[in-house]
């Protein structure tokens, strides 16, 4: 079984461009390139490949090929060629600027057998606007926000403390909590969502989606940084089972709400202090893997690259996970937590 494990920054999706790669997507996005492509080399018969960027060459996975690429044309070649020859085929890629939905749809259109999103999927939830819009009309508890056009200011008869971030943004790039119309945020060149900030526990939950229905996996707190730019620092697990099923709830009703597709998503959420759980928030859904997956694959007790194969194949999926407390970084190094 051949099996591509594509991710876009480390990739050599920034090739058409000189300088360095971003730090913190390049960070997030080797780190969940190594974990999930180690985890599909271990599985039998599977050869796994990842695409490096020449500027990326600390990227390494044991048991994987890595095929170093310098140039666009070179990139291209190999995706196209990988597109049609793989059998399985993982996509990851930031949101920003369309960047996952153009490549979900060039690896649609030349049929490769995606077990990641599809582009239908990705286009609604790269849009956290479309997303937002969506998952109320549903009924599910988001944010209400606004568009803030480049260059305007912040409206003054929003709610405040907001958050302003971009409307495709990813890995909390750009991302800012305002606390009055006054002030000034730094330029950005697109529109931006305005957002009251939700007080609460940030989580995650990730969903291995498929034709058999929703499998969501150990819900995850969120570590962010108190600077006001909420960069993620890692995360822990497991919940408390109270808050794990108002996390799971919450993000099965959103998952509902949005287009059909096969493989793993992630969602922020924010549970509330009222433990009925009506204070609880979808902030995002990310239609690719997500950072957590480094804890995740650790306390699972069976493999999770198996997992995602059998639910993009359409087949139940069984996975438990160890309840030992852990937590873990966006490196992907994680450690238990002494009781």
């Amino acid at each position: 079984m051949q099996v591509l494990v594509y991710e876009w920054v480390s990739g050599g999706g920034l090739l058409e461009h000189d300088g360095p790669l971003p730090p913190s997507l390049l960070r997030e996005g080797s780190s969940m390139a190594k974990a999930v492509a180690e985890d599909f080399a271990c599985l039998p018969g599977a050869e796994v490949l990842l695409l490096r960027d020449n500027r990326a060459m600390g990227l390494a996975a044991k048991g994987c090929r890595i095929q170093t690429v310098d140039s666009p044309g070179e990139r291209d070649e190999l995706l196209e060629q990988q597109f049609h020859e793989a059998d399985a085929v993982l996509l990851i890629a930031p949101e920003t600027d369309g960047s996952l939905l153009r490549l979900c749809q060039h690896a649609e259109q030349a049929g490769a057998r995606l077990i990641s999103p599809g582009s239908a999927f990705i286009e609604i939830a790269g849009d956290k606007g479309r997303t937002a819009d969506l998952l109320a009309a549903a009924g599910v508890r988001v944010p209400g926000g606004v568009t803030v056009d480049e260059g305007a200011l912040l409206p003054s008869n929003h709610p405040y403390p907001a958050v302003l971030k971009p409307i495709d943004g990813a890995g909390s790039e750009d991302t800012y909590l305002m606390y009055d119309s006054s002030e000034h945020p730094p330029d950005y060149a697109w529109a931006q969502r305005l957002e009251p900030f939700v007080s609460g526990m940030a989580a995650s939950v990730a969903v291995l989606l498929s034709d058999a229905g929703p499998t969501p996996l150990m819900p995850c707190r969120q570590r962010l940084s108190a600077d006001g730019r909420f960069r993620y620092l890692g995360g822990s697990a497991p919940l408390d089972p109270g808050l794990a099923e108002r996390a799971e709830a919450i993000s099965l009703q959103a998952i509902a709400a949005m287009p059909k597709t096969r493989g793993y998503v992630g969602l922020d959420i924010v549970l509330g202090a009222d433990p009925s759980g009506v204070e609880d928030h979808v902030i995002e859904i990310n239609p690719r893997l997500t950072t957590s997956y480094a804890g995740l694959r650790f306390a699972a007790t069976s493999s999770l690259a198996q997992a995602m194969l059998d639910s993009a194949r359409g087949e139940p999926v069984q996975l438990d996970f160890d309840q030992r407390a852990i937590i873990f970084d966006p490196d992907g190094i994680v450690s238990y937590v002494e009781p």
